[in-house]
């Protein structure tokens, strides 16, 4: 497998309290990486540690180096913001904006950044929206709430919110530990899917889930990697 990202000596700390002690890693490209291990153990610290997110917490800091493509994210003159459009980022829980319409849920990364200014956003909406496997089902609603739609599709929702700026990395922390079992099952089928124009690395607790939606396993411990294959 190609590399995508090359981490290097990856220590996060909260404060004085260190949690990851020098991670090394390669990330393969258009594949799916899996994070388990057992709560605490720093996976979804090393996540956020991915995209410069573990920086915007207060006290937070990192050391070590993070190549995506042969250029350090961690480098002095990297935009920490030009890095997130690049590496997007899905949450545990599913966060629309709760005032804002499904179109402009799509759309709000593309606004809030201003990264585009002459972009066609109706071809942007349909199209973040069926790689997010939601476009059927949304098509004739779009004016609708983003919170209006069921637990599944709202996760979805902040999917297609992700790659509508074209990231080349999606991040997903734990992205069915809230759904049922359907929908988790339709998640895990879209992350597949996704596989084949993205890289993906996702956390989670679920072993069997590890297995069935990923290329590569990182399994960490009380914030060492102890084994990736």
């Amino acid at each position: 497998m190609t590399t995508k990202i090359k981490v290097r000596k990856i220590t996060a700390s909260y404060g004085d309290e260190e949690v990851l002690h020098g991670i090394d890693m390669n990330v393969p490209a258009n594949a799916v990486t899996a994070l388990i291990g057992p709560s605490g153990c720093g996976k979804s610290t090393f996540l956020r540690c991915l995209n410069r997110m573990h920086e915007t917490i207060t006290g937070a800091t990192v050391t070590g180096d993070v190549i995506l493509d042969g250029h350090n994210i961690y480098a002095e003159d990297i935009d920490p913001v030009l890095v997130r459009r690049h590496i997007g980022m899905v949450f545990q829980k599913p966060t629309p904006f709760p005032y804002w319409s499904i179109r402009d849920n799509v759309l709000a990364g593309l606004k809030l950044t201003g990264s585009r200014k002459d972009y066609d956003a109706d071809a942007i909406v349909e199209r973040a929206l069926k790689g997010a496997a939601l476009w059927e089902e949304v098509k004739d609603k779009l004016s609708s709430p983003g919170t209006s739609l069921s637990g599944g599709q709202q996760q979805r929702l902040c999917i297609a919110r992700s790659i509508a700026v074209e990231p080349e990395i999606l991040l997903m922390d734990e992205p069915c530990s809230a759904l049922d079992p359907i929908a988790t099952a339709r998640v895990e089928e879209l992350i597949a899917e996704l596989r084949d124009d993205y890289t993906l690395v996702v956390v989670t607790h679920n072993m069997q889930q590890a297995r069935r939606v990923s290329d590569k396993t990182a399994f960490l411990m009380l914030g060492e990697l102890v084994e990736f294959r």
